[in-house]
């Protein structure tokens, strides 16, 4: 997807945010915008950037919104479980460091047989890092890089790393963080999909769940077993 401008109205349906919402934001300065000509312009590449940094800031509501716009208004039951390999499932992983857990994660994902480009993988999540860390308040990061790397796995893939004593990783509330998820997309939509759909999983009980897990199959349980609780309760 070429990183061109998009109109108010375009960005609205891309984020599934109401287009009054959108200038609201705009104009207080909230959103990376320019008025050109009396008409706002959103730069693709720069809203994917405040979509990532902010994405865990914005209401219950308007993430759904997000998830359904990238969707087309389709969601699957375990659709994050379906990324995640029992393979990309690790509850004890070696790392001390957040240069470490990068790494781990990245050997992680080898463990998949998905990933092609290892070393460009370590860079761009390296990379990421530098602009700001991906960490979550509550002991929870989304390490991903800056942007969907469809060179570097065959597929989109998601895995699991928990470091049981927790490490510093830049977390706002100064917490060590011990729940890691590492993203790896192929494109945009699919990559706020992902990040949206987690957001909504790790405001529930899940991650409190997670640090009790005794398995790598009963991590995947639980996020399946959570992700169709969310979809079930959307239809009451």
């Amino acid at each position: 997807m070429p990183y061109r401008n998009m109109t108010l109205e375009e960005l609205a349906q891309h984020i599934g945010m109401d287009a009054r919402e959108v200038r609201r934001l705009a104009e207080k300065g909230v959103l990376p915008g320019q008025l050109v000509g009396g008409r706002w312009r959103f730069n693709r590449a720069e809203m994917l950037d405040w979509l990532q940094r902010e994405m865990h800031g914005l209401s219950p509501e308007a993430i759904h919104r997000l998830e359904i716009a990238m969707t087309d208004g389709v969601t699957d039951d375990a659709w994050i479980a379906s990324l995640m390999p029992l393979s990309g499932v690790e509850l004890l992983l070696p790392a001390r460091s957040k240069a470490s857990v990068l790494r781990e994660l990245v050997a992680l994902a080898v463990r998949t047989g998905l990933v092609v480009d290892r070393a460009a993988l370590v860079a761009a999540l390296e990379e990421r890092e530098t602009l700001g860390s991906t960490a979550l308040a509550g002991g929870l990061a989304l390490p991903h890089p800056r942007r969907p790397m469809p060179e570097a796995t065959d597929q989109p893939l998601v895995c699991f790393g928990r470091v049981p004593a927790g490490l510093p990783f830049g977390a706002p509330d100064g917490r060590l963080t011990d729940l890691f998820f590492l993203v790896l997309s192929h494109d945009d939509r699919g990559h706020l999909r992902v990040l949206a759909r987690l957001a909504q999983l790790l405001s529930s009980k899940l991650p409190a769940e997670l640090r009790d897990a005794e398995s790598a199959e009963d991590a995947l349980t639980l996020i399946q077993a959570q992700e169709k609780t969310l979809l079930a309760d959307r239809d009451l």
